[in-house]
Parts: structure tokens; sequence; C-alpha cells
């Protein structure tokens, strides 16, 4: 039934009040006696290890996972679960790596290092490509996939469940990285304990349909038995839906393209950890990579319960529009709406968690970019630090604001973390090229990696519809492969233009030694349990 009972509101208000009192107490106890700009967007050495851990993932998760992944789920099975395994491997990559780069040369926006490294040319391009991505793509999904969760398990409207969302959002995202940081702390407690609650009643309510109990092991069974077809990670050419996830490429592909780019060119990713030192980012980074394994057992299973459970007859109604086509992002709500009272209080806690972290934390990074990068740098030089904190704020409201006009326009979609996943693709090919020949290749010129941002776009568009134009003449390639190729040829036309026209020597260069790349003993044994769990996983479920 949607509603939330008198229960539910009791447990839902508890969470809202003990996170936003505590947001207002970090506010205050380490609110610095300056107007710091970069205390604002960086909490510059505020953050503890576990805070930029949980602030990395509760930025990441939200309504596009637990609604988005979980309906892929329902559709395609545990083989999307790679966003999120894949995303553990590379996490390792990015902290031995990447944030080594970043800290030494004191890089605090992603547009920063780009001016840094080539000129204000290429960053103000990518700076604006990532403003347009992260309020019309990102920002936008998240609002409509929490609008309509929230919509589908309680009396609230889908519009006011959109302005609930952005209030909420404000509030936390107002008071700066460090309100954030540990506020996500929090929600990632929230999120994950009411995600397991949502996963076990979805096994224990399968296991009851086939007459062995509320025995969740029987559960998981019973899903391997009912549903084998979605228990591989890896498709083959004649699964139907080879194109979302083409075979070898979610390991070695298009996913690793996607998720390094993702992961480690990301502002609102790496912001988390761009005000710690180097030992206490890469221990926050690793703990994201552990919590990364969890996601699939909250977001993921329950799609695959809901999939059996339909097949078996249930919730036909439930899982279709209006006019009787199934809808897979309706398996999440449709499952929260059978929850006890109480207990649907608490999942809806934790979606509410999930999204308003997330929103949080792509909020503050459009405001960072805006601020520093675009306002301070072409329309007030002499910005003061209360200035620039001023500006990031209206920032954030202004990108809320719009995200929430927009996301109406959503409502079309069927799998919308599929379309996330696509469209943010358009961009990630060019943006991980431009970055990976920055750090680790000093000939690259700023010419080159101009022309690799300005080409992005309309290299994955062409791909993307040269089998529309050419009525089939041209093969219709999955948008991970898709991604391959324009990172392949965008790397190559730079490496190509670097070669021909070689830049002056000491122009725009960055620093970069091996001994930046050395780990500490905990940080490798972190790394070899989080890979011998990941081979487990893909052996097990191949």
């Amino acid at each position: 039934m949607n509603q939330l009972h008198t229960l539910d509101y009791i447990v839902f208000f508890v969470y809202f009040i003990a996170v936003s009192a505590y947001g207002y107490y970090i506010y205050h106890k380490k609110k610095s006696s300056t107007a710091s700009s970069r205390d604002f967007f960086l909490a510059e050495g505020s953050l503890t290890w576990w805070a930029i851990g949980a602030s990395i993932i509760a930025s990441n998760i939200s309504a596009e996972h637990f609604i988005g992944m979980s309906g892929s789920g329902f559709a395609l099975g545990l083989a999307i679960s790679s966003y999120e395994w894949m995303a553990a491997a590379v996490l390792i990559i990015i902290a031995i790596f990447v944030i080594p780069v970043y800290l030494k040369n004191k890089i605090f926006t992603m547009p920063q290092f780009l001016s840094m490294r080539y000129n204000d040319t290429v960053s103000t391009i990518m700076a604006v490509f990532w403003l347009l991505v992260y309020v019309f793509v990102n920002l936008t999904s998240i609002i409509y996939l929490g609008a309509l969760a929230i919509s589908s398990i309680s009396t609230v409207s889908f519009e006011w469940s959109i302005v609930g969302l952005v209030i909420f959002s404000l509030v936390v995202t107002l008071g700066g990285m460090k309100v954030i940081g540990y506020t996500d702390v929090v929600q990632v407690v929230v999120l994950i304990l009411g995600g397991l609650v949502t996963t076990y009643l979805a096994l224990s309510l399968l296991s009851e349909e086939y007459g062995f109990g509320k025995d969740i092991f029987k559960g998981m069974s019973i899903l391997r038995k009912e549903a084998p077809e979605h228990f591989h990670m890896i498709f083959d050419s004649s699964n139907k839906y080879y194109k979302e996830l083409p075979g070898l490429s979610v390991l070695f592909g298009g996913m690793l393209v996607n998720n390094l780019a993702y992961w480690g060119c990301n502002q609102y990713i790496v912001q988390r950890a761009l005000g710690a030192d180097l030992v206490t980012a890469r221990k926050g980074i690793l703990f994201a990579a552990f919590l990364k394994l969890l996601v699939p057992v909250i977001a993921v299973l329950p799609g695959i319960v809901m999939y059996v459970l339909h097949n078996k007859g249930m919730f036909q109604h439930e899982m279709s529009d209006a006019a009787g086509v199934i809808k897979p992002d309706h398996a999440y709500p449709t499952l929260m709406n059978l929850l006890p009272a109480g207990l649907k209080g608490i999942a809806f806690a934790a979606l509410t968690a999930a999204v308003v972290a997330s929103l949080a934390g792509k909020a503050n990074s459009i405001s960072t970019i805006f601020s520093l990068d675009i306002y301070k740098k072409y329309f007030n030089k002499e910005a003061s630090e209360r200035k620039m904190v001023l500006t990031g704020r209206w920032a954030v409201v202004i990108a809320m604001v719009i995200a929430g006009i927009v996301a109406p326009a959503l409502k079309s979609l069927d799998q919308a973390y599929q379309f996330i996943q696509e469209y943010v693709g358009f961009v990630s090919p060019g943006v991980l090229a431009i970055f990976l020949l920055g750090f680790f290749w000093k000939r690259t010129t700023a010419a080159a990696a101009l022309a690799g941002a300005v080409l992005t776009i309309p290299i994955s568009t062409v791909l993307k519809f040269l089998p529309v134009w050419t009525s089939g003449a041209f093969p219709d390639i999955a948008f991970l492969n898709r991604m391959v190729i324009t990172f392949v040829t965008i790397t190559a036309l730079m490496i190509v233009m670097s070669l021909a026209r070689p830049k002056k020597e000491g122009e725009h260069e960055i620093e970069v030694d091996s001994s930046m790349f050395k780990i500490t003993p905990g940080f490798a044994v972190g790394s070899i349990i989080i890979s011998g769990v990941l081979i487990a996983l893909y052996t097990v479920f191949w």
C-alpha cells in the first residue's frame, strides 16, 4: 500500500532531525575564524579517512542505485554489478597513481588541473561540460528517481517530493564540505542498514512464497535456481542485453574507461580527498572500495528477487505502467511498499539519505567549479573569500532549482541507470584521455588537449546515431564499446598532434615522480583482500 504509517513518519523524522542537528553541530564546531573558500569547498585538513571514504560512497550511491540499478537487476541480473565491483578495483588504481599527482601539485578542482597542465581554454571548455552534465544529467536524474521512489511509497505527490528533496539537500549543502563530509557518515550508515533491511525482506518473502519460511539463505538458492540467467557477470553476443554489457568490455574495455574517468577525473568524487594528506586520502579511498563491494547486495539482489516473483505471477499491476508495459524501475518501490510499519520508515530514510547525500555532493562540486574556475577567473578576479563562499552558495541554489524543474522530463525512461551511464559516457572518454596523457606524458600539448575536449562529444554522438542516419548500414555498437573507440581515437589524435607540433621546453608541466606512488604495507594488504574478493566473485558468477 502506497502510504507511510505513523511509526514510519516517526522513524523518518528522527533521521531528518538527527542529520540536520549533526550538520549544525559540525558547522559550528569546526567553523573557521575566517570565511575561507577552500574551507567551504574542500574542508581542507578537516576530514578523517573514514569521513572521506563514507563521503565518497554517499556522493556516489543514490536513487540511481536503489531504483535504477535495482531496475537493471530486474532486467539484466547480477551482471549490472560490474559497475560497482570494477569500481572497487579502479579505486585502488586511483589511490596509488592519481591522487598523489593532485595532492603534490596542490590541485583543488579538475579544471584547475587542466589550466595548470594545459591552458585556460581547455580548462574552461571542460568546466562548462562538467557543469552541464552535473546539472542536466546527474542532479536531474537523482531528483527524478528520488521523487519517483518517494511518491511510489507514500502519499506525497511526485512534484512535492521534488520540492522536499531540493530543500533537504540545500540544508546539508549550504554548510560546505565539512558538513557534507561528516553528515555523509550518518547517511552511509542509514542507507546501508536500510538497504540491508529491504534485501532481507525480499529474500525472506521469496523463501516464504516457495514454502520454506523466512529463510534468506533458502531464498538465495531459489534465486539461483529460478533465474540462472540472471547470475552471469559476462554476457556473450547471443544475450539480448549484450548491448548494455558487452562481454569482456566490462572488465578491460568501456567499463574501465568509464570507471577511471568517473573515479579519477570527477570533481564530486575526487574532491573528498583533495583537502587531506596522502596517507589519509588513500585510507579513505580504500575504505570506499570496501564499501563498494556491498552495493550489489542492497541494490541489485532486490531487483532479481522481484524478477522471480513477477515471473511467478505476483506484482503484475505494480510493475507495469498504464499501458501494461513492464517498468523495471518500479521494482524497488514495489518491494519497499511490502515492508511493515517502522521498517518501511527505515528503508524510506535510507533511500532519502542516498538521494540527499548524492545531491549535496554533486551540488557542492558544481559550486566549487563555478566559483573557482568560472566566476573568479572571468567575472571577479579580486573576489574576497567571503564573496567566493556566497557565490558558491548561490550556485548551489540555482543548480538545484534548475534540476528540480527539468527532472519531470525523465518520466519516459525505463532504465534510468543505463541512461545515466550512457550519456555521461559521451564526455568520459575524452576526459580520461586528456587527464592520463596530462599525468604521464610530458610531451602532450595544449592544442592536443583542446582537440580532445572539443571532439569527445561529436565522436560519441556520431557513433551512437550513425546506424540511424545510415538506415542500419553502420553497425549499432554497444555504448561501452563506443566509449573505447572514442577513447582510443582521441588518445591517438592527441599523440599525433603532440608529436607533430611539440610544446616548448618547460611549458605547462606538473610534478610527477616515481616516489609519489609508493604505498604503505597496510594499504597493500587491503588492496590484496579486495582484489581476492573480486577474483572470487567473477570466478563464481562468470
